[in-house]
């Protein structure tokens, strides 16, 4: 009784297998964190777009049209003038309203530096945005 037997069972093998479910978590994890940084790491343009489900044409945004055409003559909402003039006039129209912006129409056979000229009498009478206007390309059938 004293010196008797106690019989004990058998315990719980350790495992000799790898346990792959929590190194396959971990591994998704990093998939999906990489597939969402991944297009950001690409563009080096950030931008924040507006969402609209539908938008609605407001009230269009006051513009001024200055014409430059072949033979250097200028022209402010199809009116000539001279370039003092042209001076004059966008000043009065920035006094009026600053964030009017300027649509500038230039032929393709004026001189760079000239349509620059008209960019530094608009920046110098306050007209900060600038608008070129072009004629869409005609495609061929």
């Amino acid at each position: 009784m004293a010196f008797g037997r106690i019989e004990r069972s058998p315990g719980a093998q350790p495992m000799s297998e790898i346990n792959v479910t929590p190194l396959v978590d971990v591994m998704l994890v990093l998939v999906v964190i990489f597939i969402l940084t991944a297009p950001l790491l690409a563009s080096s343009i950030r931008l924040q777009l507006p969402r609209a489900e539908g938008t609605q044409a407001g009230a269009a945004a006051r513009s001024v049209t200055v014409a430059l055409d072949a033979a250097g003559r200028l022209f402010v909402d199809d009116a000539p003038v001279d370039a003092a003039a042209l001076q004059q006039r966008l000043a009065q129209i920035a006094a009026h309203d600053p964030d009017t912006e300027l649509q500038l129409r230039a032929d393709e056979a004026v001189p760079y530096g000239r349509v620059v000229q008209i960019m530094g009498a608009a920046q110098a009478a306050g007209l900060r945005r600038v608008g070129f206007v072009a004629q869409p390309v005609q495609q061929k059938q």
